[in-house]
């Protein structure tokens, strides 16, 4: 499990010596209008532009992909997407928690050899940006952090506390020299241009005062000594200490961002959020391809940035438990490459096109002389221009006015809520608010329902009685995360309460207050009631229920379970969950707090300790028929599925069930928690990702563990796959970059493996509608079907030119026409 070459990493490498090591240190060169100083071949440097890679300033389009979220299998694919989609860079976390989960312990395989992801991204030809971090958020659990960090003694995270430092320094010294061992710096001849240290500490930097502030300056001092040979930069830290690039995060940085700390620095921006992370209880917020778009040519425009990453470009799955607080484990699947990495929404399409007719322009862009002025009330120009080249955005920040504006004695008409990208200042050749990129319709199809009866088994998970085979004992109640020490989600709390029945009243009412996510209760092995909390109030939850006691000794077992741990503020070392407090009333009797009676602690699950989700572990425990078990709590589900008959991504379907943790053939394909309805009504997310390396040629082990209550018998194994393919593009649209011809086009592609079956709509005139429901308009070409079908059908991809020469003649002259075409892909 463990790469035996980390510890020459740590111990050898020290010693690299790197051929432009110097460029870490923060060298630029100078060029405006004029010659390049002298710089060593190799080098990354910056100055107030861009990264200057090999002497020249470059504009960066870049992609956040975390290895961890996919499989080495998809990382080819994800990466030739991402390459295809103009982009420059692919941009990473590194995962301390997941290298060294126990101290002094180094895992870098499987999904985790990022060695691997960095040669692949190398091999297509791409950029890395690294973010060593090593705090990284990242709706990762507990920031990326490792758990036993939070056991070091006097340690208080991301502060000017040594303890702390050393542990950070050693680990940050680990990952570069590895780099430097593979050679994957640029100077060293690999694809690793920058780095970054630390993440946002911005925000929480006034919680340490001073010490905060020396911390800052420290991590700097560390970084810029290790000696990459590329510059480092501090993302949402606008003091950044020199050479350090202070760097933007967020939706809107054309807007917001205060600008680089020194005119010698560029202007970068590392995170344009391209939607909302999703969160169990909350609807899917997805932004849009406009906005998105939008953003980066004003950012470009008015910050002159010269360096975009999009966070996320593909989100992929948070497998097993490495979500972070009531994060689904669908991430950012609105990005422009999906979960599975396909391409279903306009907005690969459209940045890709975004990208070109930025690049077009490079050089006025960089090196180019920067003005600009008022169009209008809402509008304005920023020009670039040299000797011989010139580029304007012309910005239209109105949502529903088309004003007519006029720049150097041309007219334009700027949609609203649009940039005009216009080319030697005189020709657009990219609108904002116009997306002629295609859409897609994302289909789950049912391949198989497992709703055999007799293939179930289900494992009752025993509740525990016995304090004295408890894990842990005290007279009082442990705080959950330092007794699980994160490695699971549950513990239990176990307590003894004697009960003698009153004359008064025959009501018993337990009270438990805890600061974890879920609580379950049981009463002598009785279920008596669950709550739970959500991602928005994140206070104590409070379960209040009555319940039946007998004469005598009862025993109490609570279930308390997290949804992830926290990966954000300050002091997360000193945060506190699990429950609080206890008490039990009797009638009108005063209550009777039990916080400091005898509890017993058992840390996990019976079933997760036997890891019986696995195929030998399985074994460990006597499986019974389900019958009379669906709709239980606390109880183990186990089948076996085919391997679906295609290469479409695969996924299960679990809206039947409640809260859990799935695994198909012992690996865990994450948390589901379909029970917690968002306001519409629906699940956060009902379909869970199962990636195809996980699966076996037939038998598939599937295994869950249900929390609340589900119904198996309805699951179903489905396979996805992009099923129609739409296109809607004005004749006075500018011709694609990619294209070769005069015209726009309807360019049409199906996903690797499938073709264009059928065409179900074609009409170059007007239509109405968009791709959900076309219909014919008022104009019309009646060849428009058959033109279409005959360049499309039986095809992966084609492109038809938006002109009356394709369709026979102009079908009505004086009316603005758009073809729209939607195909089935099969």
């Amino acid at each position: 499990m463990y790469r035996v070459g980390v510890a020459a990493a740590l111990g050898v490498l020290t010693a690299c010596a790197l051929a432009a090591a110097a460029a870490g240190d923060g060298r630029r060169v100078e060029r405006e209008g004029g010659a390049d100083h002298a710089v060593a071949r190799g080098e990354v440097t910056y100055d107030g532009r861009a990264l200057v890679v090999d002497g020249t300033r470059r504009m960066l389009f870049s992609g956040e992909i975390h290895y961890t979220r996919s499989t080495p299998e998809m990382w080819p694919k994800l990466i030739a997407k991402a390459r295809r989609g103009g982009l420059d860079v692919i941009q990473t976390y590194v995962f301390w928690n997941v290298h060294e989960p126990v101290q002094g312990q180094y895992n870098f395989e499987g999904r985790y050899d990022i060695v691997k992801f960095i040669r692949e991204i190398q091999a297509q030809g791409l950029y890395v940006s690294l973010r060593i971090g090593p705090f990284i958020e990242a709706e990762w659990k507990y920031g990326g952090f490792p758990f036993w960090l939070h056991d070091v003694p006097n340690i208080t995270f991301r502060t000017d506390n040594e303890p702390f430092k050393q542990h950070m320094q050693r680990f940050v010294t680990l990952v570069v020299n590895m780099m430097k061992h593979e050679g994957l710096y640029y100077p060293q001849g690999g694809p690793i241009i920058i780095s970054q240290i630390e993440n946002e500490y911005q925000m929480v930097e006034p919680a340490f005062g001073p010490s905060g502030q020396s911390y800052v300056r420290w991590a700097a001092q560390m970084a810029v000594g290790l000696q990459t040979g590329v510059p480092w930069m501090m993302c949402k830290q606008d003091d950044a200490p020199d050479p350090i690039i202070n760097t933007c995060n967020g939706l809107i940085c054309g807007e917001t961002f205060v600008g680089p700390n020194s005119p010698s620095k560029p202007a970068l921006w590392t995170e344009n959020w391209t939607t909302r992370y999703p969160i169990y209880g909350n609807d899917t917020k997805l932004r849009s391809t406009e906005d998105i778009a939008f953003a980066v040519a004003l950012f470009i425009a008015r910050k002159r940035g010269s360096f975009v990453s999009y966070y996320m470009y593909h989100g992929g799955t948070n497998f097993g438990r490495s979500a972070s607080s009531y994060v689904t484990t669908s991430y950012y699947d609105g990005a422009p490459l999906d979960e599975y990495g396909l391409i279903w929404r306009p907005t690969w399409g459209h940045l890709r096109e975004l990208h070109a007719a930025v690049k077009q322009s490079s050089e006025p862009l960089l090196f180019g002389r920067y003005s600009n002025f008022s169009l209008g009330q809402e509008q304005e120009a920023h020009v670039f221009e040299t000797e011989l080249k010139c580029v304007a955005f012309l910005v239209n920040f109105d949502k529903h006015q088309t004003p007519t504006v006029v720049f150097r004695n041309i007219s334009f008409q700027l949609a609203p809520k649009s940039i005009s990208i216009v080319s030697d200042c005189r020709t657009t050749v990219f609108e904002i608010a116009k997306v002629n990129a295609q859409r897609g319709s994302r289909t789950a199809e049912v391949v198989q329902s497992l709703s055999d009866i007799h293939t179930w088994k289900a494992f009752k998970e025993p509740i525990p009685q016995d304090i004295s085979k408890a894990a842990y004992t005290g007279d009082q109640l442990f705080e959950h995360l330092s007794t699980t020490k994160d490695e699971t989600d549950y513990l239990w709390y176990i307590v003894s309460y004697e009960y003698r029945q009153s004359d008064d009243s025959q009501l018993v009412l337990l009270n438990v207050e805890s600061r974890a996510h879920i609580l379950h209760a049981f009463v002598n092995r009785e279920f008596v009631g669950s709550v739970h909390g959500s991602h928005e109030a994140r206070g104590n939850i409070i379960l209040n229920a009555n319940i039946s006691l007998k004469e005598g000794q009862n025993t109490i077992a609570l279930l308390s379970v997290m949804v992830g741990s926290q990966d954000s503020g300050a002091h997360m070392e000193n945060r506190s969950f699990g429950i609080r407090k206890v008490s039990i009333q009797q009638g009108q009797q005063p209550l009777h707090f039990l916080d400091n009676e005898l509890w017993g602690y058992q840390v996990g699950l019976f079933g997760e300790g036997n890891r019986i989700y696995t195929q030998e572990g399985s074994y460990s425990v006597e499986w019974r028929d389900i019958y009379n078990l669906a709709y239980l709590p606390l109880t183990w589900y186990q089948t076996t599925f085919a391997t679906p008959m295609s290469d479409d991504a695969v996924t299960l379907n679990l809206t039947s069930m409640g809260k859990g943790e799935v695994w198909v053939n012992g690996e865990s394909i994450g948390r589901y928690w379909v029970s917690f309805k968002t306001p519409s009504g629906q699940p956060s997310q009902s379909l869970y990702h199962i990636p195809q390396h996980f699966l076996k040629p037939r038998d598939n082990l599937l295994v869950l563990v249900e929390e609340m209550g589900g119904d198996p018998l309805h699951i179903t194994v489905n396979t996805v796959s992009i099923t129609t393919v739409c296109g809607n593009v004005n004749e006075l649209s500018a011709p694609g970059l990619h294209t070769q011809g005069r015209h726009p086009e309807v360019c049409l592609r199906c996903q690797r493996g499938k073709h264009i079956s059928a065409i179900e709509f074609a009409s170059y005139g007007n239509p109405a509608g968009d791709c959900t429901a076309f219909s014919i308009g008022s104009c019309h070409a009646e060849s428009s079907e058959a033109v279409v079908e005959q360049a499309c059908i039986g095809k992966r991809g084609c492109s038809i030119p938006v002109s009356p020469a394709k369709f026979g003649g102009n079908p009505c002259p004086g009316i603005q026409k758009s073809l729209a075409v939607v195909a089935n892909c099969r």
